[in-house]
């Protein structure tokens, strides 16, 4: 008689077969697998692998019962946390951009005017403008008495749309798309630009601060930031991304993507500016008559 014969014959004899089995699989597949989530969002996630059922049948030929190996081994494992959604600033290719270095005074050490930026892609912006009651549209911000304007244009020069809504300005881009941000000076004096991009300095790529020094605008000039500064003659380009790849989640962390920061400094002396002129030229020699008081 074969072995299959006396299965046949004797049912309780199936248990103790597959208990076989089972003990040959355990032996033969042992060791765990561990598959990380992506970095930053959610836990790791185990999946066990090597089986799971004990090797024999127990007295009196009951079903096996699974180990309790086996038990966690089936439960299902936590669902990972979802990326955020939107765009970060990632590090893109290698650029030319030499530069050359030269004193400057801040006339305090408060900035002369601070302009946030922030951004997103084109199905944020959509919603956020939605959110605010309004419509994107090429956008150019301007920073203290309209003197400076900063901006974020794409390969050709052309200025990104956005909108402004309670007091915030928010840019629509592109994933994958290169960026560079511009400043316009309209003055005949010189300021310190002091620039972050998801709240890393984009000289040294540190969290930034704007008692760091920045790049200097020459009277009447327009200065250009192409990417995170590598050397002194290259950076690494702006490209939008997802904010997983972002240069900040990569480094820092990702809780400040999405926002573009500038810190401008007047230089120390006199600093024309049309509001400046505007007053000189609306000057009245002949103000309101009163008596002379002592002073103060």
């Amino acid at each position: 008689m074969t072995i299959m014969d006396r299965v046949r014959t004797h049912p309780r004899m199936v248990f103790s077969v597959l208990g076989m089995l089972a003990a040959t699989a355990c032996a033969g597949g042992g060791g765990s697998q561990k598959t990380a989530a992506s970095p930053g969002y959610g836990p790791s996630t185990v999946a066990h692998g090597g089986g799971g059922y004990r090797g024999a049948a127990e007295p009196g030929g009951q079903h096996l019962r699974p180990s309790q190996h086996a038990v966690d081994s089936y439960r299902p494992a936590p669902s990972p946390v979802p990326d955020r959604p939107g765009l970060g600033t990632s590090w893109g290719e290698a650029v030319d951009a030499p530069i050359s270095f030269a004193p400057f005074m801040r006339a305090g050490s408060a900035p002369w005017a601070q302009v946030a930026l922030h951004y997103n892609d084109a199905q944020g912006v959509e919603a956020h403008a939605s959110y605010l009651g309004t419509r994107p549209a090429p956008l150019e911000v301007f920073a203290g008495d309209g003197s400076l304007s900063v901006a974020l244009v794409d390969d050709y020069g052309r200025t990104l749309p956005g909108f402004h809504a309670n007091g915030r300005a928010l840019i629509a881009g592109e994933d994958g798309a290169r960026y560079r941000i511009v400043v316009r000076n309209g003055t005949t004096a010189r300021f310190e630009v002091v620039t972050s991009v998801d709240g890393l300095d984009v000289i040294d790529g540190k969290p930034a601060d704007p008692n760091r020094r920045g790049y200097i605008i020459d009277p009447h000039g327009e200065l250009v930031v192409d990417g995170f500064r590598t050397s002194d003659a290259a950076v690494a380009a702006f490209r939008f991304g997802k904010v997983a790849e972002s240069y900040a989640a990569q480094t820092t962390g990702d809780r400040n993507v999405g926002v573009i920061g500038f810190a401008i400094f007047a230089e120390r002396g006199a600093v024309w500016t049309p509001a400046e002129l505007h007053r000189r030229d609306s000057a009245n020699p002949f103000p309101a008559r009163g008596y002379s008081v002592p002073p103060r």
